[in-house]
This record gives structure tokens, sequence and C-alpha cells, in this order.
């Protein structure tokens, strides 16, 4: 069995951002040179998520509006977490959104369903954060 790492780096320009990273993890099963396996792709920050939708504008506002009313960003006086930092929403939303998915992979490429697509939501951004690809298989 083989196994392949990638580490990708994100620094949004707004505080809350949706990015279809579907590509950049394609490219690294590329890379892998692994045809059949599994591919964990996972946030390494507690303020940021991995999840799996579908890539439509309408659904992206809709998750962003929903998250915001869950866990409003304001007042920050709400959340006991802050104090030094004004992100206890952040945690909040990522807790609802996951930390990571895990996709099979079949024939060399992502094994998604229709319309699927992977994402990194990103709840308290402007500053650099990780995303981990982790591949196995043979």
């Amino acid at each position: 069995m083989k196994s392949y790492r990638k580490e990708l780096i994100f620094k949004t320009p707004n505080r809350r951002d949706y990015i279809n990273i579907t590509p950049q993890v394609e490219e690294a099963l590329r890379e892998s040179g692994i045809k059949e396996g599994l591919c964990l792709v996972n946030a390494m920050h507690i303020t940021a998520s991995v999840y799996i939708n579908d890539d439509e504008r309408g659904l992206l506002k809709d998750f962003d509006d929903w998250l915001d009313s869950l866990a409003p960003h304001e007042p920050i006086s709400r959340y006991r977490h802050n104090g030094a930092e004004d992100n206890g929403d952040a945690h909040l939303k990522r807790q609802v959104m996951g930390r990571e998915v895990v996709v099979a992979v079949t024939n060399g490429k992502l094994d998604f369903g229709t319309w699927e697509q992977i994402f990194y939501g990103e709840f308290d951004g402007r500053r650099p954060k990780r995303v981990l690809i982790k591949i196995i298989g043979e």
C-alpha cells in the first residue's frame, strides 16, 4: 500500500468564505499515482471546515445564512470563549460543518455521487490555515 500527503494553505480575504477545493484534491490524487483507495481531506484548524456538497451559489449563501442564524458573530459578548479573540462563533460553525471528509478512490478518480464537490469552509479567516490531503491505497 502507498500513501501520499499534501497540504494546502489558505488565507482568505474575508472572515467567512467557502472555496471549492475539488480541483486541488484531484490534482493531489493524480500526483499520488494511487488508483484504488481512500482520500482523506481535513481542515487542520479549529475554526475551519471541510465538507462535501453541491457547488451552487444559492446553496452556499443558504449555508452562510443558516450558520449565522445558529451562531451569529455578534454580539461577541454572547460567547464565553471570546476573551483575547472574537471567534467563538467560528468554533461552533466548524462543529456543525465538520472537520473532514473521506472519499473513495476508484480507477484513479474521486468516487463522487451526483453533484458532490469538496469545499473548504472558513469561519475566521484573514490568516493562513492548512488543509491536509492524505491518500492511501494502491
